[in-house]
């Protein structure tokens, strides 16, 4: 199967998805989210960049960010990666792999598109059951958001978020809303309207995001079997 492309460029929302090793859990205690948030808060002190939304889960974390630079996104992801895992491993003594590799990463369609992928993140913990409202769960953008709260470390969304936004966030997602999220997040297939979709793959070379998994269906032979 060829490579997906993975090459990020300025100016582009991009969801980013990374899940702890194995599916294992790597957020235990207050402590833990807290030290995470904080080091999120330290690399866009180092690399600049711009934060629209964030949730941490247990075993995972979602972001919604827009680098400045070409390669602003991955330089960000490697600092924060590295220096959580140096930390995770001097405060419980461990060794070895702490993530389940590189992290996974689409481009948002700035519409409702980017509101769906908003939803999606700060609704995380309503879906796994955590809590019963998103305004329950401290460690994402969400609780600070309907709070009126200037947190540093968020960037306003490019255009205003609905009036009911915590009614909007804490009811089920669709199964088509879902299922098309997940293949942008399993193909780094861009997330938008089809059009939109085609631009950017071919503007970025990202045609092979598009591609059905698996191998082609082999053509019958118009020849009469022996």
């Amino acid at each position: 199967m060829p490579r997906i492309a993975r090459g990020t460029v300025a100016g582009y929302i991009y969801h980013v998805l990374n899940k702890g090793n194995g599916g294992q859990r790597v957020f235990h205690k207050k402590g833990d989210y807290q030290s995470f948030i904080s080091l999120i808060s330290e690399a866009t002190i180092h690399i600049p960049i711009k934060i629209f939304g964030y949730c941490l889960m247990p075993n995972h974390f979602h972001l919604i960010i827009m680098p400045f630079d070409g390669d602003d996104l991955s330089r960000w992801m490697q600092w924060v990666m590295t220096c959580h895992v140096r930390r995770h491993h001097t405060h419980y003594g461990t060794n070895g792999h702490v993530w389940q590799g590189r992290f996974k990463s689409f481009i948002i369609q700035e519409d409702d598109h980017l509101l769906t992928v908003l939803r999606y993140v700060e609704g995380n913990p309503v879906r796994a059951n955590i809590v019963s409202s998103a305004k329950d769960w401290q460690w994402s953008s969400f609780q600070k958001r309907i709070q009126n709260f200037k947190d540093p470390l968020l960037s306003d969304p490019p255009f205003d978020l609905p009036d009911n936004w915590q009614q909007y966030v804490d009811e089920p997602m669709t199964p088509n809303e879902i299922e098309k999220l997940k293949e942008s997040i399993q193909r780094h297939r861009p997330f938008g309207l089809p059009d939109w979709q085609t631009r950017i793959c071919k503007e970025l070379n990202l045609q092979s995001t598009m591609t059905p998994r698996g191998r082609p269906t082999m053509k019958k032979s118009s020849l009469s079997p022996l």
